[in-house]
């Protein structure tokens, strides 16, 4: 990835070139560690709070303008080196007509699950049509963000799946898992849909605006390496390489995935996401020669400011032996996170040298 590829796009801010976060990401020297936080839009933010007071999840991720303010605050309020573009993994699949919300306290809920290979192809692809309050949203978020870049982003096949198969979250994917296992040309013609879906709604960001892109393979933690490569992977390989046709660097991030690393790494990414649980100087030597990303304890915002940007300064120095280090949290923003807190560990990661 080149400062070519990432500006050649027409409009781009011609200083997106300098931004530590592409740097970082393609392997380059940043003038400082880039930070930029998982769920960084929302949550714990009370202005966040203000303007969602009720209006629903899907509803809100649909309101062009809503969506604008909301990936904003996080950038005023903390100055991070990216913006995340607010939305959910599902959103796409509401778009095309799938009948589903976001219940609160619960998470997405399908109210037919996929059973059957007709079921899948009821299923629409994915056009622009569907979505055009997204395109508005992010040529809206690249006009006003400047030479801030814009991360849009996918969920990945296997969580998308698991949600369809499911009805809902779910700790074990049983149902998922017995498909995958059990019924191999209906998971196959599943995952080439949800491919095609999630490929596309990258697409979508990056053409009106998007510098980055991340794919969220939240639930892939509950696999084991060879049931991901055989069964999972071959589709997270097809958005990646749909996406790196597209000149922006890919990130790939997964909870719970320490022993699917390198994988995730060959699927297709320039980043490799690393949570929490695996410290990065595990983590690098696994994925190839690729950038990281990550990974302080979500729960360490709640410690002593010095304990946590103690634990900053190490994961910044464990980064530095890695090709690029986007320095993040292990997972997403918990909601009760008091917001001064990623403040200060924006300003100490911005400002640390060893």
């Amino acid at each position: 990835m080149t400062d070519a590829d990432s500006t050649a796009r027409s409009g781009a801010h011609p200083g997106l070139a300098e931004s530590p976060f592409l740097k970082a990401a393609r392997g380059e020297e940043p003038a400082h560690t880039p930070v930029w936080f998982m769920r960084q839009a929302g949550r714990s933010l009370p202005e966040y709070l203000a303007v969602r007071e009720g209006i629903g999840m899907l509803e809100s991720c649909m309101d062009a303008d809503l969506v604008t303010e909301i990936t904003l605050q996080p950038v005023r309020r903390y100055g991070v080196d990216a913006a995340i573009f607010f939305s959910d993994i599902v959103l796409p699949l509401k778009a095309v007509g799938v009948d589903l919300d976001i219940v609160p306290g619960v998470g997405p809920v399908v109210a037919s699950p996929v059973r059957t290979l007709a079921d899948v192809e009821a299923i629409p692809d994915l056009t622009p049509a569907h979505v055009p309050y997204i395109s508005r949203a992010v040529r809206q978020l690249a006009a006003e963000l400047g030479a801030t870049p814009l991360i849009g982003f996918a969920g990945a096949p296997f969580t998308v799946a698991s949600y369809l198969v499911e009805g809902g979250p779910s700790k074990e994917h049983a149902k998922t898992k017995a498909m995958m296992f059990g019924a191999p040309e209906l998971w196959d013609a599943l995952m080439r849909k949800i491919a095609g879906i999630a490929a596309a709604y990258l697409r979508i960001q990056v053409e009106a605006g998007a510098s980055a892109v991340q794919l969220f393979d939240s639930w892939a933690g509950a696999l084991t390496p060879a049931d991901y490569r055989d069964s999972v992977m071959p589709h997270s390989q097809r958005v990646l390489a749909a996406a790196g046709e597209l000149g922006v660097p890919r990130i790939h991030f997964g909870v719970g995935t320490a022993n699917l690393l390198g994988l995730m790494g060959e699927a297709g990414a320039d980043v490799v996401g690393v949570d929490w649980r695996t410290p990065l100087e595990h983590a690098i030597p696994l994925v190839g020669g690729r950038a990281v990303q990550g990974n302080l304890d979500p729960t360490l915002v709640f410690a002593p400011t010095e304990v946590m940007t103690a634990r900053a300064a190490e994961i910044i120095d464990a980064g530095r032996a890695a090709n690029g280090h986007i320095f993040n949290l292990g997972h997403g923003v918990i909601p009760s996170t008091n917001p001064d807190q990623l403040t200060a560990l924006t300003e100490f990661v911005h400002g640390y040298q060893p």
